[in-house]
């Protein structure tokens, strides 16, 4: 079992705060086993057994409980005269399910923490009723240094690079000991799941294999300027005419489900966000090849990919930066800095390099700029640019 200590020292923090703490995230990116973790942390540091009441929607066992006043009776009925530690995973499977979490907020001795998979149960009611009352806390699947922690081999920083490729970053991956075929089979459960459960099911999709083609699509076009009337115009070229409200429905649910990412522009130079030609990234690289296959694998797109996965991790806002005609990868804000990075495959020829810094030039600050490689090359400032490998920045804490 992988520590997944960036998150254990976030539970950790919030701990006993009167806040509802809800962890977000894809399908078996190991919200349920964080807090499995966090429940053995509570009772090394002295809370008992019976302090502690945890439901997993995705038990069978607990079918009886996605009635939500059948649930919360059952908690308060389990509950002790002192602190109690409530554990809800997977609490969007039940209907009513936020009247239930503020019921139990309004209780002085509840610390309650909730897992959901999709993004639209923090939206509509439960952002409305539990406004200000909880704090999310976003999961994504293993990082690369988590996933060098799990593997316990001696491997090179490229070597380990493409291992993470290949097996994938769901945690459970790292269990079928790279036999490539049953990781294979537990990636198409994996994407099955999501997307029966948390797109067709949720957005009520009747052309399941219009959906297909819309996701296979986005997949391959990860790190590329994409809008929604491509996408329609591309589908009705092919004789599968599908409008741009469609598309848009589609997008947002996978969107909501965690497994693709939309990147927004914006132009830093008139300082505002701009409403059209997004990018789209992916939750997972080995569900791209499970779709895909390897076959036109663009490096540097699968490189941005990993890295802006890795932005997100260390809590960044992330854009694509716009500064007149040219493009920044990422422009990447946090609380307390920002950061620029270009990502590019090599940057060993002058005409390849010229054109990754130039746009890093011309941003007239002092903020912190990157070129981000898979050349093995020793690390370099030009001007106040930083150029290094990419694992070294990946791997850093």
């Amino acid at each position: 079992m992988i520590k997944r200590e960036m998150y254990l020292n976030k539970l950790k923090g919030y701990k006993g705060k009167n806040l509802i703490k809800v962890i977000t995230g894809i399908r078996r990116c190991g919200k349920s086993t964080l807090l499995e973790m966090f429940r053995e942390e509570l009772m090394i540091s002295g809370v008992r057994r019976d302090q502690i009441i945890a439901i997993s929607f995705e038990d069978m066992n607990n079918s009886h409980l996605l009635d939500s006043y059948k649930l919360h009776e059952y908690i308060t009925g389990q509950m002790k005269n002192e602190m109690n530690y409530i554990f809800l995973d997977e609490i969007q499977m039940v209907p009513e399910f936020e009247r239930v979490l503020d019921s139990l907020y309004i209780r002085k001795n509840v610390d309650l923490y909730v897992t959901g998979s999709n993004a639209n149960m923090l939206s509509g009611e439960l952002a409305t009723l539990l406004s200000g009352r909880y704090v999310e806390i976003f999961m994504l699947p293993l990082s690369l240094k988590e996933f060098s922690g799990g593997i316990n081999e001696n491997l090179s920083l490229d070597n380990l690079y493409n291992r993470y490729l290949e097996v994938s970053s769901f945690p459970y991956a790292l269990e079928l000991k790279d036999d490539l075929m049953l990781i294979r089979g537990y990636l198409e459960g994996v994407f099955n799941t999501v997307i029966l459960k948390d797109v067709v099911a949720r957005k009520k999709i009747a052309d399941a294999m219009m959906l297909d083609s819309v996701i296979r699509f986005l997949f391959d076009s990860i790190g590329s300027i994409v809008s929604i009337k491509k996408i329609s115009d591309t589908m009705t070229s092919m004789g599968r005419k599908i409008s741009t409200h469609t598309v848009e429905s589609y997008i947002q649910g996978l969107m909501e489900s965690y497994i693709v990412y939309q990147v927004k522009r914006y132009d830093l130079k008139g300082k505002q966000h701009l409403k059209t030609h997004e990018k789209y990234y992916v939750a997972d690289l080995g569900l791209r090849f499970l779709l895909l296959g390897r076959k036109r694998v663009d490096v540097g797109h699968i490189l941005e990919n990993v890295i802006y996965l890795e932005l997100l991790r260390r809590d960044y806002e992330v854009y694509i930066g716009k500064i007149g005609q040219m493009e920044v990868d990422f422009v990447a804000k946090s609380s307390e800095e920002t950061i620029y990075i270009q990502v590019a495959a090599t940057v060993r020829t002058q005409e390849t390099y010229d054109r990754e810094v130039r746009s890093l030039k011309a941003i007239n600050d002092s903020y912190p700029k990157y070129i981000l490689t898979m050349d093995n090359d020793p690390k370099m400032n030009d001007e106040g640019i930083w150029v290094m490998n990419a694992m070294e920045f990946l791997m850093k804490n």
